[in-house]
């Protein structure tokens, strides 16, 4: 079971020392809610169905937090943006809205607190803090400004945006950063510690570093700052791999924790921005939680955390999200072996 002190470890190492013991993540919600026996998009839309899945695996697997990343849709479908999912499917967005200055007008802030999903996640991190309180780190979700324009506009209009209208493309990354630094805010409210800042359309995957530097990095590191201003951790997660784009990265500044991708290792990545950012990761998902053997979990866990833990500023999790499929087995080999190697 998570533990009084989780919330002291993780600022230790967000401030890049030694925690007692090194808290123990997994982006494991697809996974949790089948261990559940719940069906996804309903347990998406009820909050008495998120709050009991996240309590009943943080007591089963023994996680140090409640990840409620739910799903990329929840601020975007007041915005009038479609969705598509069922089922166990989660929701995508899909029939974007026009890139132009008339849609950018029309645009509005959300009623957090009434309209579509948005009062369901809130009262799910409410319920969850009333059950746990500070035993664990309740980590709520928001998109970064870049990622969000994408889920708006749809991403091969917004990469166009960058050559042919690269002032709307910045209106519109204003807009959001406001946005989202006030859903953040109603998420912290609600009792959230930190918040999981999604910033996988601004990865080396899909832009040029100086597009980075200049359409995603600005905007992220506001509305993160403003999250550290408001009392929460902010843990950005752009599933990155590439050191210059780490490097950048690694200046997002107080109360900040960067989650790397699954496909660097982890002792590239804390060798080069290390020393000045806080490290979150990075068990591969796919090659070791789903199709690995437990003795394969056990031996890569192992070699994480020695490697990860090493002089402080560290945090483990997966790289990615973990598989609906992933072996019950290699899910408990992985959180077994990471507590006994997280002092």
């Amino acid at each position: 079971m998570a533990y009084k002190g989780v919330l002291e470890d993780i600022r230790k190492a967000i401030e890049l020392k030694k925690p007692n013991q090194v808290p123990i993540f997994a982006c494991s919600e697809e996974f949790d809610v089948r261990i559940c026996g719940m069906v996804y998009n309903e347990y998406n839309r009820n909050a008495d169905l998120m709050a009991k899945c996240q309590i009943e695996v943080i007591k089963k697997f023994d996680y140090d937090w409640a990840w409620l990343q739910v799903d990329d849709c929840i601020e975007f479908e007041p915005l009038g943006v479609g969705i598509k999912g069922e089922g166990n499917v989660l929701p995508a967005t899909v029939d974007y809205l026009s890139p132009t200055q008339e849609t950018l007008k029309n645009l509005r802030i959300p009623d957090f607190q009434k309209e579509r999903r948005m009062p369901v996640l809130l009262q799910a991190i409410k319920k969850i803090k009333e059950e746990l309180g500070d035993t664990i780190c309740i980590t709520g979700r928001t998109a970064a400004p870049f990622s969000s324009v994408a889920l708006l506009y749809g991403i091969t209009q917004t990469m166009m945006l960058m050559y042919d209208s690269p002032q709307l493309l910045k209106d519109t990354l204003d807009f959001f950063t406001e946005l989202q630094i006030q859903w953040g805010k109603a998420q912290i409210e609600a009792g959230a510690n930190a918040i999981w800042f999604g910033d996988c359309n601004a990865s080396s995957h899909l832009i040029s570093l100086k597009d980075y530097q200049e359409y995603a990095f600005p905007f992220a590191r506001k509305a993160a700052q403003e999250y550290t201003k408001a009392g929460a951790f902010t843990f950005y997660h752009a599933s990155e791999e590439k050191i210059p784009y780490l490097e950048v990265m690694a200046n997002l500044g107080e109360g900040c924790a960067l989650s790397v991708g699954p496909g660097i290792d982890i002792a590239e990545a804390k060798k080069a921005v290390g020393n000045k950012i806080c490290l979150i990761g990075n068990i591969d998902p796919i090659k070791i939680l789903l199709n690995g053997r437990p003795e394969q979990v056990e031996k890569e866990t192992i070699r994480i955390m020695q490697i990860g833990s090493k002089n402080g500023g560290y945090l483990f999790n997966s790289g990615e999200m973990i598989p609906r499929d992933t072996p019950e087995e290699n899910m408990r080999m992985m959180m077994q072996t990471a507590r006994q190697y997280a002092q």
